[in-house]
Parts: C-alpha cells; sequence; structure tokens
C-alpha cells in the first residue's frame, strides 16, 4: 500500500542523506522508489519533479548511452506522460532513443518502452497532426 510506504521511503531517503551523502547511488535509488510511490499515489507533479533530479543526475555522471541514465529517462518520459507533457516526453525519447539503439540495441526493452512512450505522445497529444499520427503508427 503507497501511502504506507510513502513515509517509511521518505524517511529512508532521509536517513541516506544524513549518514551517507557520499553514497549517491543509493540515494538516487532511494529518491525513485520515493517517486514510484509518489506517481502511484497520483502526485505525479511531484513525482515529476524527483524523476527530473533523478535524471540529470545520472546525465551528469554517466552520460546519454548508460543503460540505468536510458532507464532513468524512460522513468522519465512516464512522468512526463501521466502530466499529458507530450512535447517535452517526445523530445526527451527522440534525445534517448538514438543512445538507447546504439548502447542496448534496437530490440531492447528499454529501447522498446522508449518507441513505445514516444508513440504515445505522438498519437494522444490533442495537438496531434497527420504525421504525428502516421509517425506514431510507423513506430508501433
Amino acid at each position: 500500500r503507497p501511502e504506507e510506504a510513502l513515509p517509511v521511503l521518505e524517511a529512508y531517503l532521509a536517513l541516506l542523506r544524513r549518514s551517507w551523502s557520499h553514497d549517491g547511488r543509493n540515494i538516487l535509488v532511494a529518491q525513485n522508489n520515493v517517486g514510484i510511490c509518489l506517481s502511484e499515489l497520483k502526485r505525479h507533479d511531484e513525482a515529476l519533479v524527483i524523476q527530473r533530479e533523478i535524471y540529470s543526475r545520472r546525465m551528469a555522471r554517466h552520460g546519454v548511452s548508460d543503460e540505468n541514465t536510458i532507464l532513468c529517462g524512460c522513468n522519465l518520459c512516464l512522468a512526463l506522460s501521466q502530466l499529458e507533457l507530450w512535447d517535452e516526453t517526445k523530445d526527451l525519447a527522440r534525445k534517448l532513443l538514438p543512445a538507447a539503439r546504439r548502447s542496448l540495441g534496437a530490440d531492447a526493452n528499454l529501447t522498446l518502452t522508449l518507441n513505445h512512450h514516444l508513440a504515445d505522445a505522438l498519437q494522444l497529444n490533442p495537438e496531434a497532426t497527420r504525421d504525428d499520427l502516421l509517425e506514431a503508427e510507423t513506430i508501433m
């Protein structure tokens, strides 16, 4: 139950920050868990802030081709989609897809997930053009 898990996850994150501030990897994992929990609680605005921060840190430390950076980018695409921020979702997916194809391969799960996020952003956008819809159909 996410409503019960959230205070525990937040307390654990606070403990990590206070006692193991040098452990950036585990702090990012704990932040991600908080973000997922917030999303399950339909607190998408708060989850988006966390997902942006995690993605930004991963990019700065490991670059766009790192598998975990791509995973964080997928999570950020999902958070953007949940708030119907279609243009940002498209931009991010298009930025990550070449790196995902190069690093992981075109048939890798994360690459396919990014394609799915891009297709959704193209077709679910109320301002989608005919070209957007054709591109989404081609992707799917």
